[in-house]
């Protein structure tokens, strides 16, 4: 029994060794040069473009809301209704803190 194994394992080992060679003999030549770029802004110059634009949108909708409570203030203001001039003193901070977003961003280096 031992005679009809032997030789069985003998061919099944030439097979495996063959089929390993062959796929490192693949993977050798099968790789690609990368050359990386000069620089990360390739990468980076999207995404500040992004983040430009969100926050330039963001402070755009600040003024916005601003002109838009600082009427609402003028109007409650002459009417002497309290609760709405409340309201539009909130609206109006709200609006200042959005309209400078980015100076703020901008001085804390973002």
């Amino acid at each position: 029994m031992e005679t009809r194994t032997a030789p069985h394992f003998a061919k099944c080992k030439r097979r495996v060794q063959t089929a390993a060679a062959g796929c490192l003999m693949a993977a050798s030549l099968m790789t690609v040069q990368v050359s990386a770029a000069s620089g990360t802004s390739v990468v980076t110059q999207p995404l500040d473009n992004l983040k430009t634009l969100v926050i330039s949108v963001i402070g755009a909708v600040g003024v916005i809301i601003l002109a838009k409570n600082v009427m609402e203030f003028a109007q409650a203001y002459q009417q002497q209704d309290s609760s709405t001039m409340n309201s539009a003193l909130k609206g109006i901070v709200a609006g200042i803190m959005m309209a400078g977003i980015s100076t703020v961003l901008s001085f804390l280096g973002f």
